[in-house]
């Protein structure tokens, strides 16, 4: 793999393909009981998106010099800890949309009681999955990820991210905040994704700090743009609503700094991530690419 003559598209789409295969099977079958928990956790899960997360797992693995398929279940684990993160942040109590992946959320389709236990469901299911991928790597690299997961997902986390980000609505917040809540609520689990995938295909410790700092940087990048997009981008595209987080009072980046200088650290950010990976070779191709279109996207 070279610049020139990568595809991102199709390397996309293959591995998008993949774990949407390899979630179909992990997931409950819609019959099997309780049904209807069980077509909430599928219906949400199984709707489609960028799966950006998981392919960051495989794409992780592969820099250095790993197979996807080996850590698929952790691939799977981290898109099940996303779609817990999405149908709970839908829901009345925090930010209360009814579209998401242009579909009704899971509470408008299933009601309120059963969209809570299909997030509580998905994310208990993740570390049911990550504890399986002991079936194709050594158990001390699993124990590892289980590690650096849950801490990601919880309140040094995502979590932690979330709940600041409630707090802060429709309050003056200072740079410090602002990058905290991005940081934890959005670049956590993405750094996360990267660096699970390395660590299982057995990472060397440089190769570790350098997937650390490049998901890091593209994560914060991802929700900058992501700010962006609320602000000046499609919903047909999208899949969801604009304008959102001026309505709710966000704390976000072009609230704070302007749509101008809030692309700019967006792209500065993206150039610090390729820079992460200058002792890489071809092998990290896919992790360059995607960290261009973390900032080119419009959905």
């Amino acid at each position: 793999m070279n610049t020139n003559t990568f595809d991102l598209s199709q390397y996309l789409q293959e591995r998008a393909r993949w774990v949407d295969e390899a979630l179909n099977r992990y997931l409950p079958g819609e019959q099997e009981r309780p049904q209807q928990l069980h077509r909430a956790m599928r219906y949400s899960a199984l709707s489609g998106g960028k799966r950006l997360r998981p392919i960051l797992v495989l794409a992780g693995a592969e820099a250095v010099g790993g197979e996807a398929h080996l850590v698929m279940p952790t691939a799977c684990a981290i898109e099940c800890i996303h779609t817990f993160s999405l149908i709970h942040d839908d829901l009345p109590a925090i930010d209360n949309d009814t579209l998401r992946r242009g579909r009704p959320t899971c509470h408008v389709q299933f009601g309120e009681a059963t969209a809570i236990l299909a997030g509580d469901a998905l994310f208990a299911s993740a570390f049911e999955l990550i504890a399986r991928n002991a079936e194709t790597v050594p158990a001390e690299r699993v124990v590892q990820v289980l590690q650096i997961v849950a801490e990601a997902s919880g309140t040094r986390g995502m979590v932690g991210g979330q709940m600041v980000d409630i707090e802060s609505e429709g309050k003056a917040v200072d740079a410090d905040t602002l990058e905290y809540i991005h940081r934890h609520k959005t670049a956590a689990l993405l750094r996360a994704s990267v660096l699970a995938g390395a660590v299982l295909a057995g990472a060397q410790p440089w190769q570790r700090d350098a997937l650390s700092h490049y998901g890091e940087c593209v994560g914060l990048a991802f929700q900058i743009a992501d700010d962006l997009l609320n602000v000046l981008g499609d919903p047909r595209k999208m899949g969801k609503a604009v304008g959102t987080d001026a309505a709710r009072g966000k704390a976000t980046y072009p609230a704070l700094f302007g749509v101008e200088a809030s692309r700019q650290r967006a792209h500065d950010l993206v150039q610090e991530a390729i820079g992460a990976l200058a002792d890489f070779g071809a092998e990290a191709e896919p992790l360059r690419a995607i960290a261009h279109l973390v900032v080119e996207r419009e959905g």
